[in-house]
């Protein structure tokens, strides 16, 4: 998944480098892990809303989302998103192992599968 901008992407960010900047373009795995610690705060639901879709259309149903612990202010933002998405069926706090409070846990709803031929309709 990629966000498009309209600058080429630029190298690899290194660990003391600050963020991307809007014109950027970042490439996403789409693995199930989701890290919005690069990201603005501004750029989060839209982000969150994509990631979610791109991973239920790969059949990834569960998706965690690394907010950070910090004031707690994208942990909210993420809890506030969730539950007006249709395709999300649940969603928790991650355990200790998994980032505890800084993370959330996403139970995605399965494509719907096509509709086969209905009994007696051969």
């Amino acid at each position: 998944m990629s966000r498009r901008t309209s600058e080429p992407p630029s190298p690899p960010l290194l660990p003391e480098e600050e963020a991307p900047s809007e014109d950027e373009v970042v490439e996403l795995p789409v693995d199930g892990n989701l890290d919005l610690h690069l990201f603005q705060p501004r750029d989060v639901k839209d982000l969150v809303t994509e990631y979610l879709w791109a991973c239920r259309q790969k059949g990834l149903l569960d998706v965690r989302i690394i907010h950070g612990k910090g004031t707690g202010a994208l942990r909210r933002t993420v809890h506030g998103l969730l539950p007006k998405l249709p395709e999300v069926e649940s969603f928790q706090s991650a355990s200790e192992a998994d980032g505890g409070w800084g993370a959330t846990w996403v139970r995605l709803k399965p494509l719907a599968s096509p509709v086969q031929g209905k009994p007696g309709d051969d």
